[in-house]
């Protein structure tokens, strides 16, 4: 009877209820879990990344000027340190130097050059001078030409004249003695003979001068003529003794170039920070020689964070850039840092004991047989909204939840 007391007590349906509701709670519990985990990835596989650049100069020579020190905040502007410009300021005023001398080269060729112009013009006034010249005594020539003609007329006239009175002086002095005619009729025609005879002479005279002014000018003209090919030959000559400045001009180019450039060397001789910065790794001082591209130390961009979070595969589909994001860092557990979804990863390194490794010849496959298949992982980019410029450090160890 005390058995069956004990079999029915009451407080066996409230035991069995109550183990009944905390396994329907726990189910509930896992099935909340699980939704939340689904559609609010979290990840503890996630670090702080930023931005960063070597610092290397663009020139070389010995560092004079150090105005950093290791670790320390630097603002955009500020200059980080100094290579000594001496050699690079030598250079820019040779090049200075070099370009002013050109245009003073370039000054003194214009000058010879002005001259040889006004050489040119003056040997064309002369082949001016020289047609004209030409020209006076083609037409001097020409008139001579004529004036022989009159003359050569006037002779054929006066002797015909002169001809014509002698044959009658001829025809009547015969006549005289028979007194056919008077003694004053034959003194006429003698004297009209004797001054036709001279007409005749004085036409001769000036034929032989006007033949005279003919060889003369003929002489001036082709003289004239020998002139105008000297001169045009003198023109010629100027013309092609003429220098260009094109030699000379088209160094303009490669001096400016040289003085760009030396200006350009002599501005890197001071570098400055790009913008706001954490600088890390710096084992130099000031006398160590820095040598073109070659790094001295390293600058932190502190203008942007992010945590590199990386997530299951199966976890992307419920990520999307632009999505918010709870950014929580190991050195302070505690506070909450606001960050929205910037991008997701497209690829990692395959698995070579997955796909075996590529490479010449054929794919290199291992037989193996893997009885658990680890869900590969990939990188969301979570840029922190608003980060304090001295707490975070690139590789501390993050925890990142997608709201």
């Amino acid at each position: 009877m005390a058995d069956l007391a004990v079999s029915k007590s009451p407080h066996r349906p409230i035991e069995r209820s109550l183990t009944m509701a905390i396994a329907a709670a726990a189910v509930l519990l896992g099935l909340v879990v699980a939704w939340r985990a689904s559609h609010h990835p979290r990840t503890d596989d996630a670090e702080i990344f930023a931005n960063f650049i070597g610092m290397a100069p663009q020139v070389e020579g010995p560092i004079v000027q150090l105005n950093i020190h290791d670790n320390e905040y630097v603002k955009e502007g500020a200059l980080l340190f100094v290579v000594d410009p001496r050699p690079y300021e030598y250079a820019y005023e040779k090049a200075l130097s070099d370009q002013a001398a050109l245009e003073g080269e370039i000054q003194d060729e214009q000058r010879r050059i002005a001259a040889q112009v006004s050489g040119v013009s003056v040997a064309k006034a002369g082949v001016q001078t020289a047609e004209a010249d030409v020209a006076h005594w083609a037409a001097a020539e020409d008139q001579a030409r004529a004036d022989v003609a009159n003359a050569e007329q006037g002779v054929a006239r006066a002797k015909a004249e002169w001809t014509y009175a002698s044959d009658n002086l001829h025809r009547i002095e015969p006549l005289l003695e028979k007194q056919f005619v008077t003694v004053d009729q034959v003194d006429r025609a003698r004297t009209l003979e004797e001054a036709e005879a001279q007409t005749f002479k004085q036409a001769q005279s000036q034929l032989i001068a006007a033949q005279a002014e003919l060889r003369s000018a003929t002489a001036q003209y082709l003289q004239s003529k020998a002139a105008l090919e000297q001169h045009l030959a003198q023109h010629v000559q100027a013309q092609h003794s003429v220098l260009t400045l094109d030699p000379l001009v088209s160094q303009r180019g490669a001096r400016a170039a040289d003085v760009k450039n030396a200006k350009y060397n002599l501005d890197n001789c001071r570098v400055y920070a790009p913008f706001d910065a954490r600088v890390t790794n710096l084992t130099i001082s000031v006398g160590a020689y820095a040598h073109i591209g070659q790094q001295v130390f390293t600058l932190i961009d502190a203008r942007t964070w992010w945590a590199l979070a990386n997530f299951r595969e199966g976890q992307l589909r419920h990520i999307r850039p632009g999505m918010k994001a709870d950014v929580f860092i190991m050195s302070r557990p505690n506070r909450r840092f606001a960050g929205v979804v910037d991008s997701i990863g497209f690829g990692v390194t395959p698995d070579e004991d997955v796909i075996g490794r590529l490479g010449p010849g054929l794919p290199d496959v291992q037989r193996t047989l893997n009885w658990v298949h680890l869900a590969a992982r990939y990188p969301v980019r979570v840029r922190i909204l608003n980060p304090p410029g001295d707490l975070f450090r690139i590789g501390e160890t993050t925890v990142v939840t997608i709201r």
